[in-house]
């Protein structure tokens, strides 16, 4: 429809201020005019798409105008609504016998008004959309009549290509059809060159026809020169006609491409949806009329599919061959590949890797030798975008089986040719190390982190590198905000220089130092520091340290009574005593055991003295274990004795001990008359059991 102002002619000044008002409030572009005779004069440059005329008007009425307006070519399907004051019906009758299309009563409604110009416009807009139709329906039934005819098939089609091209108003259009599997087209008709019959194409240079015969869907690139389609074509400079639109549709028989329908323009935005909807059903009949035809039979015989493979295949081998002796020669594995992702060419190294014989890799597809299925796909849609990958691990399955991991590039080196080359190395073990230095970081990590102690560690400028979860805990702050800062911001001023210092002076280490830190909120933490500095070789890198809090042993000391150390402190004593005690008996006790034993030896068997000898040897053992089981659970002081051996100093223990504690306790000296009065009687009653005199035996 059209898209110029509505043209408003009246010469009552007070109506078209209402209509103007009206008109500013729909927002609707308008020029007002007082006099049908100005309105004449500049209609053509204006080109209205609607006009308001009043009939009532002084000198040229509305009836005159509307007749003159009619006469013109460019205003006679124009929309005319009349405004007229006249109640008579013959009026009304006479206006739009002169050509109107609605009528509004004066005065009028301003809704009414802009609700009759909305109403003529979806009307005129219906009208000019079915006359559209109308039109394509005449374009394609005249391209289907003449498919359809007996006349010579090749003319047919390029007047079919040349009335395309008339009608939508575009530059070229061609025909390019294809066979199934194969990479190259033929242009069977264009538009500007009734000449042109069998052209042969690779398709690699046109990636928008492969796109098409791909999806099977049609392609509008709206601007060549950036649509990322025609990228490979950038890329490789290859020289194109200036074409700025491509419209490419597909031909389809039985939902297979035969070819397609190319349009081309060298102006913007030359592609309607219209212009589009008539070209696919003119490509769907044609599809219909060259399976008739059987045009794609002609265009090669068996013998020229082979001729042209043939020839394909020479072409290609003699453009590498420049490149072999660099091929064979690179310690890399070089495969040359064409965008179908087809192997053409392995170099001695990739046969090596991939253990491939000599003829074994050249005809395979990619997808044999990669174990992801996806990937193949996925690279032909790339080389197709015009990227080809850099440093991508990809794995392939070797000739006896082997799963093997390859890191390849891939590059358009013979761009002119599509073909792409691919040079890769085995990284199978690399990545297998890589592996393992990952688990062996990640474990020490969770080991670091579930260290008790607080782990800080930063590189030689002083760098945080890391910050364990104990210490997150201790400072108050999190690990994400701390790595990377620098570290003396963690500690109070002054403490990072003089624990370096320390660290340097402990000849790169050092431990138990006892710091005051202070965390996020300004609490005083109490630590202990060790620390030492980290070397690579013989280079300094950094250094760590590790934080004990003692703000928690601290409080447990501090909830300590008094009651409870005198406790502790007593039963320490006591232990103490016991084990001295048990260590001063031992020794009586072993001759005591001794000389029972040598008695029994000595003396008769049946006499009652063997008897007693046997009980003092038996009850001696016995309590010699006792006193040896007491030594092992208790700790005391010690003193030289024999050797090296150290016993409890039980003389300077008395001396020391304190006053309220020697109740609680065995006083020794005390116990030393009973000692050896006991000593004493043993050695009396071993005098008696060896055969003393009659009067000692009798004795108590």
């Amino acid at each position: 429809m059209r898209s110029g102002p509505v043209l408003v002619i009246d010469d009552d000044t007070v109506s078209c201020h209402e209509l103007e008002k009206a008109l500013v409030g729909a927002r609707i572009e308008h020029v007002v005019v007082g006099s049908g005779i100005a309105a004449l004069a500049q209609v053509d440059r204006w080109q209205p798409s609607l006009v308001l005329l009043n009939l009532n008007m002084l000198g040229l009425d509305g009836y005159q105008v509307l007749r003159m307006l009619r006469a013109r070519p460019a205003m006679r399907d124009v929309p005319v609504v009349v405004l007229t004051s006249l109640e008579a019906d013959d009026e009304i009758a006479n206006a739009f016998e002169a050509g109107a299309d609605d009528f509004v009563r004066k005065p009028f409604n301003p809704v009414e008004l802009i609700a009759r110009v909305h109403c003529q416009f979806h009307l005129r807009s219906a009208m000019d959309a079915l006359a559209r139709r109308e039109k394509d329906a005449k374009l394609v039934l005249e391209l289907t009549q003449a498919l359809a005819s007996n006349l010579d098939f090749r003319s047919i089609l390029f007047t079919v290509v040349q009335r395309i091209a008339e009608v939508v108003k575009v530059d070229r259009v061609s025909i390019v059809l294809v066979r199934e599997q194969e990479q190259v087209g033929y242009v069977v008709a264009a538009s500007d060159d009734e000449q042109l019959r069998d052209l042969v194409i690779d398709l690699a240079k046109y990636p928008e026809i492969q796109q098409v015969l791909t999806s099977g869907k049609p392609l509008v690139v709206k601007d060549a020169g950036t649509h990322p389609l025609m990228e490979i074509v950038r890329a490789a400079g290859r020289r194109r006609a200036t074409f700025s639109t491509l419209g490419i549709l597909p031909i389809l028989y039985d939902a297979r491409p035969m070819g397609v329908l190319f349009l081309r323009s060298r102006r913007a935005g030359a592609f309607c949806t219209r212009t589009l909807a008539a070209c696919r059903t003119i490509a769907s009949a044609m599809a219909i009329a060259l399976r008739n035809a059987r045009i794609l039979q002609s265009l090669r015989d068996e013998t020229h599919q082979v001729t042209a493979a043939r020839v394909e295949a020479e072409r290609r081998m003699k453009s590498l061959e420049r490149y072999a002796d660099f091929f064979n020669s690179s310690a890399d594995g070089i495969v040359v590949i064409d965008q179908d992702s087809r192997l053409l060419f392995g170099n001695p190294k990739s046969r090596e890797i991939s253990g491939y014989g000599y003829g074994e890799l050249y005809g395979h597809q990619l997808d044999e030798v990669v174990l992801d299925p996806t990937f193949a796909p996925k690279l032909r849609a790339d080389f197709l975008d015009g990227h080809f990958p850099k440093e991508i691990d990809i794995r392939l399955r070797a000739r006896d089986g082997r799963a093997l991991i390859v890191n390849g590039s891939f590059a358009s080196v013979l761009r002119e040719e599509g073909l792409v080359l691919c040079s890769f190395r085995d990284v199978t073990q690399q990545r297998e190390v890589e592996g393992e230095l990952v688990k062996t970081k990640d474990s020490l990590r969770r080991v670091i982190d579930a260290s008790v102690d607080g782990i800080v560690s930063c590189d030689v400028h002083g760098r945080v590198v890391l910050f364990n979860c104990a210490a997150e805990r201790i400072f108050g702050c999190a690990s994400v905000d701390v790595v990377g800062t620098d570290v003396r911001g963690l500690f109070p001023e002054g403490i990072p220089h003089r624990t370096m210092k320390m660290i340097r002076d402990g000849g790169g280490r050092v431990g138990g130092v006892a710091l005051d830190l202070v965390d996020a909120r300004g609490n005083r933490i109490p630590v202990l520091f060790s620390g030492a500095f980290i070397h690579e070789g013989d280079t300094l890198v950094g250094s760590v340290g590790v934080i004990t809090d003692l703000r928690e042993k601290m409080q447990m000391e501090q909830q300590q009574t008094p009651g409870q150390l005198l406790a502790q402190e007593r039963q320490a004593i006591v232990a103490e005593l016991a084990g001295a005690a048990a260590h001063e008996l031992n020794q009586p006790l072993t001759s005591v055991l001794n000389y029972a034993t040598l008695l029994r030896r000595l003396l008769e068997v049946g006499t009652p003295a063997l008897a007693a000898a046997e009980v003092i040897e038996s009850e001696a053992d016995r309590m010699a274990g006792i006193v040896r089981k007491i030594g092992k659970i208790t700790k005391y002081e010690t003193k030289s004795y024999v050797g090296k051996q150290k016993i409890l100093d039980l003389d300077r223990a008395s001396e020391d001990a304190d006053p309220d504690l020697q109740s609680d306790v065995l006083n020794v000296e005390s116990a030393e008359p009973l000692v050896a009065a006991s000593s004493r009687a043993k050695i009396n009653a071993i005098t008696v059991f060896a055969g003393g005199t009659r009067d000692e035996r009798e004795s108590p």
